[in-house]
């Protein structure tokens, strides 16, 4: 594959999309303690859980998983379901609402967590490695605004269930 590099800046915008599907499409690079491709699929659930653990507290459930992936729910169920299995979820009742059941990072799953992290920045360095530190802070500080751009386009779009139709 050749590279090509944009000549202006339309060219540079339409870029963008296809770098981020080719950003979907590899995997990590194998540095250090390298994670399976099935625990890289865990992640993804284990994330979730996760952040709203470390955010504001709010209840994860199976159904919470499905809409933050934009799965299907019997998808959802299935991917839970595989973390559970694996150790790394365990399934509580809500202390808001005892009928529903919310799901929390087990020891596992934190240690997981930790290790995937590590790995990612592992990753980062690695691949960056030839960049000088100021563009290397540069696009994690971009990356960081742009994640929470598009998270509060997302809640901005997201349907409030509790509003009168």
């Amino acid at each position: 594959m050749t590279k090509h590099e944009p000549r202006t800046d339309d060219e540079l915008l339409d870029a963008v999309g296809p770098a981020f599907g080719k950003l979907r499409r590899t995997s990590l690079l194998e540095v250090e303690n390298p994670i399976s491709q099935k625990d890289l699929s865990r992640t993804l659930v284990l994330n979730i859980v996760l952040e709203a653990e470390q955010g504001d507290g709010r209840e994860i459930t199976v159904g919470a998983v499905g809409e933050y992936l934009g799965v299907d729910p019997s998808v959802a169920s299935r991917m839970v379901s595989d973390c559970i299995s694996a150790g790394y979820l365990i399934r509580a009742a809500s202390q808001t609402d005892g009928r529903r059941t919310i799901l929390h990072l087990s020891p596992e799953g934190k240690e997981l967590m930790a290790r995937f992290r590590r790995h990612q920045r592992s990753a980062f360095e690695h691949i960056t490695a030839d960049w000088t530190e100021r563009e290397r802070l540069d696009l994690a500080r971009l990356m960081l605004k742009y994640v929470e751009s598009q998270n509060a386009l997302r809640h901005r779009s997201a349907p409030d269930k509790d509003a009168p139709r």
